[in-house]
């Protein structure tokens, strides 16, 4: 190719690229595991299950106006047990309308000692934070459980049972509903990722 002047020929032939700029979507999900060990009075443990939650559309709305819009903002953060009817949780449930399955622990078996727990949480890394320790629950008699549930935000309380607060996930047990009886230990642990 000659030039005159830094100017191409006109007859020169040169090779070049169309680019467009894409633009570049990054999407987030929230997904979260709940793993659990149930250890009999001996201290043996007589299973392990996981959990992979379900985050309903009420605990998306409350963490991203908690993660956009909040303030000097602490949360109240409970966990419980469900029954053998969690597989049948949905992303419409709330800690009210939750028709399809119950909360153990009071009123449904298998009953442990209240109230609900409260898990403690290891700082955020790598897009995933999860409990610092497992969180206990010393059952005190016979019955199914199905999967665990978060309930946080305004209103959640400890009570076993009360409707109050947002139902932030709840997940069922891979392996389906497990027997449990008086003097075992569900030890659960929970990791949430973005």
């Amino acid at each position: 190719m000659q030039t005159h002047n830094g100017i191409a020929a006109g007859n020169a032939a040169t090779d070049s690229a169309i680019a467009s700029q894409s633009s570049v979507v990054e999407k987030a999900g929230v997904i979260g595991v709940y793993s659990v060990q149930c250890v009999g009075p001996d201290g043996q443990v007589k299973w392990e299950d996981t959990a992979d939650n379900i985050v309903t559309n009420v605990g998306k709305n409350l963490a991203l106006d908690t993660f956009l819009a909040g303030s000097a903002y602490t949360a109240a953060v409970y966990m419980g047990l469900a029954n053998g009817s969690a597989s049948s949780c949905t992303v419409t449930d709330t800690m009210a309308s939750k028709t399809t399955w119950l909360e153990v622990g009071a009123t449904n078996a298998p009953t442990y000692t209240s109230p609900r727990k409260t898990p403690s949480w290891s700082s955020a890394s790598a897009g995933s934070k999860a409990t610092s320790a497992a969180v206990s629950f010393a059952i005190t008699s016979s019955g199914t459980v199905g999967g665990c549930f978060l309930v946080f935000g305004s209103g959640a309380v400890t009570t076993i049972d009360n409707t109050s607060g947002v139902l932030y996930s709840c997940g069922a047990f891979t392996g389906g509903s497990k027997t449990v009886s008086n003097g075992d230990t569900l030890n659960v642990t929970y990791t949430a990722s973005m």
